[in-house]
């Protein structure tokens, strides 16, 4: 069976309500309007890793804009896996790339963006000038474009490159930033907090300089992992400003 029957003949009516709530798609939340058929993540990577080879453009293309939202996801993840498995060959890699970019619209939740940008964006950015993460965090579309922008930069800290993700950071600081939505602040500090990881007096100097600005969940999120007395620290540093 093709990717696209192959997650169709997988749907359980029975989880839908469950995935509609979690993913907020009632009117007025953010994934509003979404459609579920009831798969979990590890039936869809089961199904992706049974179907990838056999997934052309034209089945890609198909799934990606599939009005639902396991098939876009299992279109994404066949993706990463193609991506994955042509490190000897730069043009097929270019080509997952260039179909992700061209395709930015339908990846429209935190779980599909997380899931995918930092395997593929963050892993052929490596490398490379990264300036595309720096124009989607100021001119982002969407809070997905946005999110995007920060969470590739996970590839970055895993390998201890440290700059973007601060960079990054500073620009959803900016004036110009706001209102910042409830996930864009929460994948900033959840960053942040990675960032920290890597090398922790590099976080509480930024901190120190920039907590004054931040949202209460973007400080929250970063200094998670902080003893009890430094996050009290930093949270009497920072002042009020406006977020959703």
């Amino acid at each position: 069976m093709t990717l696209y029957d192959s997650i169709l003949s997988r749907r359980d009516q029975s989880l839908v309500p469950g995935l509609t709530r979690f993913f907020k798609c009632g009117p007025g939340q953010y994934g509003e309007g979404d459609k579920f058929l009831g798969i979990k993540v590890p039936v869809t990577r089961e199904v992706v890793r049974a179907c990838w080879r056999d997934t052309d453009n034209a089945e890609l293309e198909k799934c990606i804009s599939s009005e639902y939202h396991e098939v876009r996801l299992a279109a994404l993840l066949t993706l990463v896996e193609i991506f994955r498995r042509s490190k000897r060959d730069p043009q097929r890699r270019k080509y997952c790339i260039d179909f992700y970019l061209a395709h930015l619209q339908y990846i429209n939740n935190w779980d599909l963006v997380d899931l995918s940008c930092y395997p593929l964006l963050g892993e052929w950015l490596m490398d490379k000038d990264r300036t595309l993460l720096h124009e989607l965090a100021r001119n982002g579309k969407t809070i997905w474009e946005r999110r995007i922008s920060i969470v590739s930069t996970m590839t970055f800290v895993r390998a201890g490159q440290l700059d973007d993700t601060y960079s990054i950071a500073g620009i959803f600081l900016e004036p110009s930033a706001y209102p910042l939505h409830d996930l864009l602040q929460k994948a900033v500090g959840w960053l942040l907090r990675e960032a920290g990881k890597r090398d922790p007096a590099r976080l509480e100097k930024w901190l120190g300089q920039n907590a004054h600005g931040m949202s209460r969940v973007m400080l929250r999120y970063a200094i998670e992992k902080f003893p009890p007395e430094m996050r009290l620290h930093f949270l009497k540093l920072r002042k009020s400003v406006i977020f959703m």
